[in-house]
């Protein structure tokens, strides 16, 4: 603020008395003004935006204050609509988080060079899912491109929950039921995976290995549970012909597709592509869950992991779904890349009798 006169007068004859010119004044005083002044702008600045903010404030909290009384109006008045509504609103939120997720790890990927084989296990699992959730979510999409299709869609969405819906948008129930239900269809291709395995270790020349996948396979089907070590001593026979991948028959590798959700109704060599990428993919994954290890998954976390390997892990106790998964690493840490075919088979070996996990619970 700018000195009064009565003050500058008597600091001028102060100056005087003690012999200072007054040129050092007066730049002392342009400077304090100037000063001043510079500042206005800012503070002007800082005023306004204090207002958007507080606007800012006013119009959030008035949106969420007839949010709050439209959800209310939805559960009084209509109960089973608020929760759908609400499952819908809480799936776009994980939805969203999700795809700020994946862009953060596709950046640091292209950034920083990071290749997918170097990722941690829920980088790479988010990807894994994500891709897969959004291949899914295509044909919604292209339905809803037409004017005024968002109702026929929401009517579908309603009705087919499963077979249009990613698992953000299902309510806890729908995915225990739906889990429960893929994997009973997953189930029904145990049996014929084995006879096709059996059937092939006819072709094995050696005469022992050929011995151990006979009774391997004798066990299995017969209501056994193989130990890691009798999985472990047949490894071999599958780095090469007659089981690696790119050498089974056709039949085979369509019994093998939906044990990993794939649809068997393509040629051959795009099944046999399809099932030696997501094998590779489960093996990286299996050897970034070893980094991490098991015990640091949550219950979910663990739920998943044992899902996408072969059993339905919701009736089973943590520490069983922990065990049985130790198993698999045990199983996956042991194996070459060129032995990954042993890996597809291990969701029939290791999970076709897992008590607690058979397809009825």
């Amino acid at each position: 603020m700018a000195l009064s006169c009565s003050r500058l007068r008597s600091r001028l004859s102060l100056i005087r008395l003690s012999g200072l010119s007054t040129n050092r004044i007066t730049n002392g005083f342009y400077l304090q003004e100037l000063s001043c002044q510079s500042r206005l702008p800012l503070c002007r600045h800082y005023r306004s935006s204090k207002v958007r903010r507080g606007i800012g404030r006013y119009v959030s909290s008035r949106l969420q204050w007839a949010n709050a009384k439209y959800e209310g109006f939805l559960k009084r008045r209509f109960p089973r609509f608020f929760l759908l509504y609400h499952t819908f609103m809480e799936g776009f939120k994980m939805l969203f988080q999700d795809a700020r997720d994946v862009r953060r790890i596709k950046t640091k990927m292209l950034v920083d060079r990071v290749k997918f084989q170097d990722l941690n296990y829920r980088e790479m699992e988010k990807l894994r899912q994500f891709r897969r959730d959004l291949i899914k979510a295509i044909p919604l999409v292209i339905i809803c491109i037409p004017p005024f299709a968002n109702y026929i869609v929401f009517v579908l969405m309603y009705f087919f929950p499963r077979q249009l819906l990613i698992p953000h948008f299902w309510t806890h129930r729908q995915q225990l039921e739906f889990r429960r239900l893929y994997h009973s269809h997953r189930a029904q291709h145990h049996q014929p995976v084995l006879k096709e395995l059996e059937y092939t270790s006819h072709q094995v020349k050696n005469g022992h290995l050929q011995s151990l996948l006979k009774n391997l396979c004798a066990k299995v089907q017969s209501g056994g549970n193989p130990k890691v070590s009798e999985i472990l001593a047949v490894k071999s026979l599958f780095s090469g012909a007659p089981l690696a991948i790119n050498t089974l028959n056709n039949n085979h590798m369509r019994y093998i597709s939906p044990l990993l959700f794939l649809t068997p109704r393509l040629p051959g060599f795009l099944i046999g592509r399809r099932l030696n990428s997501h094998a590779l993919e489960l093996f990286q994954l299996d050897r970034a869950l070893s980094r991490l290890g098991p015990h640091q998954l949550s219950e979910s976390e663990l739920k998943q992991a044992c899902y996408v390997r072969g059993i339905n892990a919701d009736s089973l106790g943590t520490n069983q779904s922990r065990e049985w998964l130790s198993q698999w690493l045990q199983v996956s840490s042991a194996l070459k890349e060129s032995e990954v075919s042993l890996l597809l088979h291990c969701i029939v070996l290791l999970s076709a009798n897992y008590p607690g996990a058979s397809s009825h619970h």
